[in-house]
């Protein structure tokens, strides 16, 4: 299939989470992110679910009340949110940090940067990705192939830093055939 005869899509609708207590996740990411209910499940009188949406564009995540698989899916990194910069990634780091959440720092990463090693209270892993891109995404179908992620990117960060860039410049497009 080529990009002509691809459907239209439309970004992604939700997120959704398995969790084992609806009321402390919806604590969590209001509290450290921002977000707000939106939308709540019931049945006999009992919130089963809820949506949550983010005021400054964060994608609309949904909770389910179901708290074996959440202990089942523990530790799995589903998603990452963008963040438009690395300035905004380490404020959002040094939030989590103040708010006495571990995480692994703001890292170089494939075509920007990031910040893992977040976990929500069913330790789902919350993964944080620049929108701005230090890397151009290569267009025509063509992939960026990245063999050995870590040395990998330890090599490209020394050759970022070589051309006398330290932070992500603005190779992010927004042409349709330059993204992932």
């Amino acid at each position: 299939m080529n990009t002509d005869d691809a459907p239209a899509l439309d970004g992604v609708h939700h997120l959704k989470l398995p969790v084992g207590d609806i009321e402390r996740s919806r604590s969590w990411y209001a509290s450290r992110l921002g977000y707000v209910p939106v939308i709540e499940f019931t049945k006999d009188g009992r919130t089963t679910g809820i949506t949550m949406a983010h005021p400054n564009g964060g994608p609309v995540i949904g909770f389910v009340l179901d708290p074996e698989r959440a202990q089942r899916a523990s530790g799995f990194d589903y998603f990452a949110i963008g963040v438009p910069g690395k300035a905004e990634l380490e404020a959002l780091a040094a939030r989590l940090a103040a708010l006495g959440d571990e995480h692994a720092g703001v890292h170089f990463a494939t075509i920007g940067w990031i910040l893992p090693g977040t976990y929500d209270p069913d330790g789902h892993e919350v993964r944080f990705y620049t929108t701005d891109h230090h890397t151009p995404i290569p267009a025509g179908g063509t992939p960026l192939v990245v063999d050995d992620p870590v040395g990998t990117e330890a090599e490209r960060r020394r050759t970022h830093r070589a051309r006398g860039a330290d932070d992500p410049g603005t190779a992010r497009s927004t042409r349709s055939d330059d993204q992932p």
